[in-house]
């Protein structure tokens, strides 16, 4: 695959984040997905586990996900996105490793750190911070 194949597979992945249905967008993702979270030191393993997070993060209203920006070097690909529910909104960046034409791990940098609320421990690992 190309930088640019990389880049389509992330392209979608937000773009059906953007749908809010979870479920879905973890058909961009690889059977071994891993997400890191290092403000609140959690990691996310698995399609299913991000899915029940999303699905679970309480919101005012749909998320909506906005690429501000897109990057793909050699397999890894950054975004800088804008997240929204409409009454708060906050800038993510992504770094979003392609293998298979799967997303196979993403580390996530959110604005500033945060404790990691207790209600999605059983779906997370806590890791360093």
């Amino acid at each position: 695959m190309t930088n640019q194949d990389d880049r389509r597979v992330v392209e979608q992945f937000w773009a059906a984040m953007n749908t809010n249905d979870f479920r879905a967008a973890g058909a961009w993702l690889h059977d071994d997905y891993v997400l890191e979270w290092p403000q609140s030191g959690e990691r996310i393993r698995g399609r299913d586990n991000l899915a029940v997070v999303n699905a679970w993060y309480t919101a005012a209203g749909p998320w909506q996900f906005t690429v501000n920006r897109i990057l793909a070097d050699q397999h890894q690909v950054v975004t800088d996105v804008t997240v929204t529910d409409g009454i708060i909104s906050a800038q993510a960046i992504t770094f979003s490793e392609v293998r298979d034409g799967k997303i196979v791990h993403q580390t996530e940098h959110w604005p500033e750190p945060f404790e990691a609320p207790v209600w999605r421990a059983q779906w997370v690992e806590r890791g360093n911070r």
